[in-house]
Formats: C-alpha cells, sequence, structure tokens
C-alpha cells in the first residue's frame, strides 16, 4: 500500500490526538499499523533524505488542522485535539480535508492570506493536491527538474564547442 497524502491522514490523526497528546513518531507508528505499511514504506525517506515520507505528511496534516484550530501544541513536538476538534469528530465524518477545513474562520483566513483575491485555486506551493503530495515533495520536484534541465543544457553547450575551447 503506498503511503496516503497528508488530507487522508488528517482524520485518523485527528483521531489519535483526541485519544491523548500525542507525538508524530507516535502518531506514524500508530498509523502506519492501522492502515498495513510495510516496513519499507514506514522508512520511506524524501527525496532530500532528511525526513520520513509518513511523518511529513503527517507533520503537515498537523499544520492545516491547527491552523483551522482542530489541534493545538501544548508543548513542543506534541500536539493533542481541541475541543473543536473533538466536536468534528462527534459528527462522525468520512473525511477531513482542505475542502472541510475551510469551514472554519480561522483556516479561511490563513488559506485566503495564502491566495490572490482573484484566484479561486490553491497555489501549488502552499496548498498542495493530493497528487501531488506536500509542499516540500513539490519543492524537491521541482528542485530536481530545475537539475536536470540544468545538466541537459550544460551538457549540450558542451558539445558544441570546439576542442579548442577544452
Amino acid at each position: 500500500m503506498a503511503i496516503p497524502d497528508y488530507q487522508t491522514l488528517m482524520l485518523p490523526v485527528l483521531r489519535l490526538a483526541a485519544i491523548s497528546e500525542q507525538r508524530v513518531a507516535d502518531a506514524a507508528e500508530r498509523i502506519a499499523e492501522d492502515i498495513g505499511l510495510t516496513a519499507a514504506e514506514r522508512e520511506e525517506m524524501l527525496p532530500s533524505g532528511r525526513q520520513r515520507l509518513l511523518h511529513n505528511r503527517i507533520h503537515w496534516a498537523k499544520f492545516y488542522m491547527s491552523k483551522a484550530g482542530l489541534v493545538a501544541s501544548p508543548k513542543r513536538g506534541r500536539f493533542i485535539a481541541t475541543d473543536a476538534g473533538r466536536a468534528l469528530l462527534a459528527s462522525n465524518p468520512a473525511r477531513i480535508g482542505v475542502n472541510e477545513l475551510k469551514d472554519y474562520e480561522r483556516f479561511r483566513e490563513f488559506y485566503g492570506a495564502q491566495k490572490s483575491a482573484d484566484d479561486d485555486a490553491p497555489p501549488a506551493a502552499i496548498v498542495p493536491s493530493a497528487e501531488t503530495g506536500t509542499p516540500e515533495e513539490q519543492i524537491e520536484a521541482a528542485h530536481q527538474a530545475v537539475q536536470s534541465a540544468l545538466r541537459a543544457e550544460l551538457l549540450e553547450r558542451i558539445v558544441q564547442n570546439s576542442p579548442e575551447f577544452f
């Protein structure tokens, strides 16, 4: 099974946060067990090699839900569901994603500040779609694309030079 996108992880993250104060590493382990991720999938890293993909997506899920006021951080590295988060869970939602978070004024203020007034679509680098992943994943992909294009262009320019150039 592939690692779910950050929006798909919002509901399981909020459920865990409603039980008790959580750490991302603990939440990641519990979610990985619940959805049946293999050991290799649990250890999969971002292209940068600096963070596990599942942890990164849980951080983004937590970040967006905190902007809506659904989770809070009582201390560094920990998070817990707020009363608003518990109320949302009490309504038994099938899914939580960016569209559902727009029901919260705090999130609309945050989300609206990231968009131009005339633009109905979120900027790709700020609010990624489920298909494109987190902003960090998009940045990594864009960085790799630019590096590949630069390499190809440099090789092409080098090949076009005469032997005297070298």
